[in-house]
């Protein structure tokens, strides 16, 4: 039996794995990074051991190292996680050469299905269902088409082409980022069905021959080939869903198949299921499959690493709905890019259950950050994992999106209102879902928060921040906030908000404490937007450091409000704002060139595309920033002059850093 497991992975990945073994009683062993020395997850095993570096390259993908921390602290087992190794059928070799358990599928398995190619032909023969093919480009004679890497998964690599004119193109942007992120440029391209669904079927064999499917998941909200939101049991007919368990079952038995997995395919909206590729892993999203079956999914895999047998012949009835969503550090006002920086903040309302079952319906976390966790460029911007668990679909949305909607997220921007606008939709709701849907649905990227709500959030800030000062003075403390010998003159804030406008709050408080006058306006405009004497009335209830309570239209709205050096974070009846508050009087700053190119978050410049003194037009390609696993083109912002190139291939930034400089064509040198 398994005494003490190390876990080759990190975050909430590792933190969910160590919940199961002290439940079992099993000694848990981390391997963490220098960016990682302080993360949860480190924290909560029994023994830590350092791998020197930050990225994963130096970190949590050296085999060597790993082992090495295994001997070093006396594991007996090694669990993967379901990232990062959990597919490297070298790893999972090296594990057992060394004498320990593996937690996971033979090395067999993992080479069979780890090349997407070699497992298409594969399970062609088992009689699963396939897309149509091609490894070469000149081979493709119909569109669209999917330009997919053979190694690895996340959507990394991927690009839709619609006609042979972007074939070449894609395919070698596929092949380099593939490359970069897995060490494989391998690509090939198949028929990309139009509204498909993208469904998976969660498979367990273990060494006496059994495979079970355990249900289906529907993943199919994407958004760059990423899972977005996953729910179980997937929305299907018993026909589909059976064909489905077949399929999966198929495909693991032709391979031999022994602890979890999950088979990947794509449901036609002609009702024909598609394999897309099997992942010999679990996955993200397998806690909607425990909230449904009701079993561990970690402790099965425990049990059969140790040699036993499956405790089950067929899954077990689905039992209620579970949706979950992957919380992310991402900023909308910048086309949804990886964030970086401090959470200062983190809490969601109404959590029953932290990497494990509920006991009655709920939300359950697993998650990888806590207050104060540091959010690197080293990592993809996955914070959490919400999940929702109700006896209907309906209930288990509306519970998910409700607790999204007042959680308190501060000091990394997050994809939070996107995910609860997706809950509430009406498509949603219907099951009107496929691939697509964010594509044909552009009004869930809105902020829950209405811009005509800002300048009351703004102004609530305000009052805050006096509250403070006034809370802390020590002079003339018995005088209330905001008095004046000339009460006339108003009190001014200036914010900077997260999309990158400026607002100024003027307010004037009698003698009393009572709000008599207030307008809002861009910061030094000095035009009003909002008085008094205009929609809506508002009048000043309390007014506290961390909570302010107004009177709208006769209407109570109560602000909680946390300050943090000079940011200012608000979460109100509507959705949630981040603000910092300027200063009254600003330093003078050196001005930028016109037609600079900023750094959008630290990174590494992957690649240069023009030249200094290279004539440019809006929309070319000028170099490709890789942060968080990902690239990001920078593109000229203008018909212009490339002037200056001061960061090299290979040249390390941070965030704001110049990258370019265009000079517009009516600046340029002649």
């Amino acid at each position: 039996m398994i005494r003490k497991l190390l876990v080759a992975n990190r975050g909430e990945i590792a933190r969910r794995v160590f919940a199961t073994c002290r439940t079992l009683g099993i000694e848990t062993v981390a391997v963490h990074s220098d960016a990682d020395v302080d993360a949860p997850f480190v924290t909560e095993a029994d023994q830590a051991v350092r791998l020197p570096g930050n990225t994963a390259a130096e970190t949590y993908l050296r085999i060597d190292l790993i082992l090495d921390a295994a001997r070093r602290c006396g594991a007996d087992a090694v669990h993967p996680g379901y990232g990062f190794l959990a597919e490297n059928a070298e790893f999972a070799t090296a594990v057992t050469d060394a004498g320990l358990t593996w937690v996971g599928p033979p090395a067999k398995a993992i080479a069979a299905m780890g090349d997407k190619l070699a497992a298409k032909a594969l399970l062609a023969e088992a009689d699963v269902p396939m897309l149509p093919t091609w490894t070469d480009p000149a081979q493709v004679t119909s569109f669209p088409v999917l330009v997919k890497a053979s190694a690895g998964g996340g959507g990394r690599g991927m690009r839709v082409v619609r006609d042979a004119d972007g074939l070449a193109e894609a395919v070698e942007g596929a092949r380099r980022e593939a490359a970069a992120a897995f060490g494989d440029g391998t690509v090939f391209i198949e028929r990309y069905v139009e509204r498909g669904r993208h469904v998976e079927v969660q498979i367990f064999g273990d060494s006496f021959g059994t495979v079970v499917a355990l249900g289906v998941r529907d993943c199919s909200i994407q958004r760059r080939h990423q899972k977005v939101v996953e729910e179980a049991p997937g929305v299907l007919g018993d026909e589909a869903r059976e064909r489905l368990h077949e399929a999966a079952v198929a495909a693991g038995r032709a391979v031999d198949y022994v602890g979890a997995g999950t088979v990947e395919f794509l449901l036609a909206p002609d009702g024909e299921i598609h394999f897309l590729e099997m992942n010999t892993r679990l996955q993200v999203e397998h806690p909607v499959t425990e909230l449904t079956t009701g079993l561990d999914l970690v402790r099965l895999q425990l049990l059969i690493a140790e040699g036993g047998a499956l405790p089950l012949a067929a899954a077990p009835a689905a039992t209620g709905h579970a949706i979950e969503v992957r919380l992310c550090a991402e900023e909308p006002a910048h086309g949804y890019r990886p964030a970086t920086g401090t959470l200062h903040r983190f809490a969601l309302p109404g959590v029953a259950a932290e990497f494990g079952p509920l006991a009655a319906p709920g939300l359950r976390l697993d998650s990888g950050v806590v207050d104060g966790s540091a959010v690197s460029i080293h990592y993809d911007s996955m914070l959490a994992k919400v999940i929702a668990w109700a006896p209907t679909r309906a209930e288990a949305a509306r519970a998910l999106a409700g607790a999204l909607a007042r959680a308190e997220l501060h000091g990394v921007a997050t994809n939070r209102d996107l995910l609860v606008h997706v809950l509430r939709s009406p498509q949603f709701a219907a099951v009107d879902i496929d691939t697509g849907f964010l594509d044909r649905h552009p009004e869930v990227f809105a902020a829950l928060l209405p811009a005509e709500q800002h300048p009351l959030v703004a102004l609530a800030a305000a009052l805050a921040s006096a509250a403070a000062r006034r809370a802390a003075a020590t002079v003339l403390a018995g005088l209330p906030s905001g008095w004046r010998n000339v009460p006339a003159f108003p009190q001014v804030a200036r914010f900077a908000a997260a999309d990158g406008d400026d607002i100024e709050i003027r307010y004037r408080l009698d003698r009393t404490g009572r709000l008599t006058e207030w307008t809002t306006s861009p910061a030094g405009s000095g035009s009003a937007t909002s008085t008094a004497s205009s929609e809506p009335t508002v009048s000043l209830v309390e007014a506290y450091p961390e909570r302010v309570v107004l009177d709208v239209d006769g209407v109570r709205r109560v602000y909680r409000v946390r300050r943090v050096g000079s940011e200012v974070f608000v979460d109100g009846p509507d959705g949630a704002a981040g603000l910092t508050e300027l200063p009254r009087f600003p330093l003078p700053t050196a001005e930028l060139a016109a037609g600079s190119l900023l750094a959008p978050l630290p990174g590494a410049v992957a690649r240069v595309h023009v030249e200094v003194g290279q004539r440019v037009a809006a929309g070319d390609l000028l170099l490709t920033l890789e942060a968080m696993k990902l690239e990001h083109p920078v593109l000229a912002p203008t018909d212009g002059l490339v002037t200056e190139l001061p960061v090299p291939a290979g040249g390390q930034v941070d965030t704001d850093a110049v990258l370019a400089v265009v000079t517009p064509d009516e600046e340029s040198p002649s």
